[in-house]
């Protein structure tokens, strides 16, 4: 016989849960009571996204080379990644070929490659090809520059006991230019002169050029008044970066006359 009880009604399983509130009029009303799967549902999918902001690069920066700096100098202060190879790299379209000729003035840029300098229009270009025009007198300063260490200032820091010529106080990669016309003799490296130049002129004597950091003619080439022959740099025996200019007699070391007086008796003023 079965025992007695009761049955228990299985409960629906779509029966809703309801709750009551008060409506209007303080009539009651029942309202669904949503589930978890129902709010989850509801949920903007956005909401339950984490997104996160890419870091933003490191922004690029300029430098401005100093007195005194090399790229290795700048990468281990600006703390380059990769260090000077890699500033370098990013900058050699603006210093060249030689990454140990940088000058006071030249800017870098750290953090990215640097842009191509602009190309110039082929008549710019030709305009700064061509020799200057020859002045009154033929003749011409070799750059433009403060007048540093004079002729014939003693010291024993010249084999001669004096100095030879008259420098120029210029920052490396400074143009330099043959002072009159002529042919050049000799175009190299010579010793406490580093790199330099020597020209004959047509009046018999030679100028010399000396402590230049690239040379831009050859021997035997000749030249005109005003040509660049090169740039100014700190090659050979120097304390910094300047041009020796000598005025000589000779093509050779010691046969040297005042170069100032020479020049500003062709009508050279300096």
């Amino acid at each position: 016989m079965p025992a007695k009880g009761k049955h228990r009604r299985p409960k629906s399983q779509g029966f809703a849960r309801t709750i009551v509130v008060a409506g209007v009029g303080g009539a009651a009303l029942a309202l669904p009571l949503v589930g978890a799967a129902g709010a989850h549902a509801a949920t903007p999918a956005a909401a339950h996204s984490v997104v996160k902001a890419a870091a933003a690069p490191a922004a690029a920066k300029t430098y401005v080379v100093k007195g005194g700096d090399t790229l290795s100098k700048i990468a281990d202060v600006q703390h380059v990644s990769g260090g000077w190879k890699k500033l370098y790299s990013d900058n050699r379209s603006v210093v060249g070929g030689d990454p140990s000729l940088i000058h006071p003035g030249l800017k870098l840029t750290i953090g990215q490659k640097a842009a191509a300098p602009a190309a110039k229009s082929s008549a710019t270009a030709t305009q700064a090809s061509a020799p200057k025009a020859a002045t009154a007198s033929g003749y011409a300063l070799p750059v433009q520059g403060a007048v540093g260490t004079a002729y014939k200032t003693a010291g024993s820091m010249w084999s001669s006991g004096y100095h030879t010529g008259v420098d120029f106080v210029v920052p490396t990669g400074t143009p330099l230019k043959a002072i009159a016309a002529g042919t050049v003799v000799s175009a190299g490296l010579d010793g406490a002169y580093g790199n330099e130049v020597v020209i004959q002129h047509a009046d018999g004597k030679y100028s010399q050029y000396a402590h230049m950091s690239s040379l831009s003619v050859s021997s035997g080439q000749t030249v005109t008044e005003g040509q660049q022959i090169g740039l100014s740099g700190a090659t050979g025996n120097v304390t910094g970066p300047h041009l020796h200019f000598e005025i000589r007699t000779t093509p050779s070391y010691g046969s040297d006359v005042d170069p100032v007086a020479y020049l500003r008796a062709h009508g050279v003023s300096l």
